[in-house]
């Protein structure tokens, strides 16, 4: 089981967010059959069955093992990840696309440039485990309490500077066998989460 997936498909996306079937994928987690599940959510075991099929068929949820009980065959199920996302893939059309305001101030630009971030790195996660390699990414993630506006706004702008600085003196056009990396760096106010 994967840690985060993200489905990129919109049939996927649809079956995912069904409240029902979000409940199943979360259960589970941990590997379980349609009768315990079915105990569970308080759902009829042929109704459970139902979701997990249409789960199953999106690659959300897979098989672990089959075990027979009298007559029946139970199979019993796992998700394919602990949690999931949902790629701006999913709704195409509507996706968000950096390029058309770019405006390092705006929280809409951020969220635009959040939504890219998902999407690229889903669809290398998807290709890297369709290859069986891993991703070489790297990420920072920190908070800053600012006294000022002020001091956020030159911040800003050192931050700024000094990322210019780094990509100036690794940044090489003409490597042969080089390949270009995507850097975004954010700052927004934290949210504060809920205890």
């Amino acid at each position: 089981m994967h840690e985060v997936a993200v489905i990129e498909d919109p049939a996927a996306a649809e079956a995912s967010l069904d409240p029902m079937r979000s409940r199943l994928l979360a259960e589970l987690a941990e590997p379980g059959s349609a009768t315990s599940l079915a105990a569970k959510v308080g759902l009829a075991r042929q109704k459970v069955n139902y979701h997990l099929r249409t789960l199953e068929k999106h690659g959300l949820v897979e098989l672990v093992e089959e075990r027979r009980k009298g007559n029946v065959t139970e199979r019993v199920m796992r998700a394919t990840a602990a949690s999931f996302v949902i790629s701006p893939t999913a709704l195409a059309a509507v996706q968000p696309d950096p390029a058309r305001s770019p405006d390092r101030l705006s929280a809409r630009w951020l969220l635009a440039l959040a939504a890219q971030l998902v999407r690229d790195v889903g669809a290398l996660i998807t290709g890297a485990a369709k290859a069986d390699k891993r991703v070489a990414t790297f990420a920072i993630d920190g908070e800053v309490r600012f006294a000022s506006a002020a001091d956020r706004a030159a911040f800003a702008e050192e931050l700024t500077q000094c990322v210019t600085s780094l990509v100036s003196k690794y940044h090489d056009e003409s490597a042969e066998g080089g390949r270009p990396h995507r850097i975004i760096v954010a700052v927004h106010p934290s949210v504060p989460s809920e205890s």
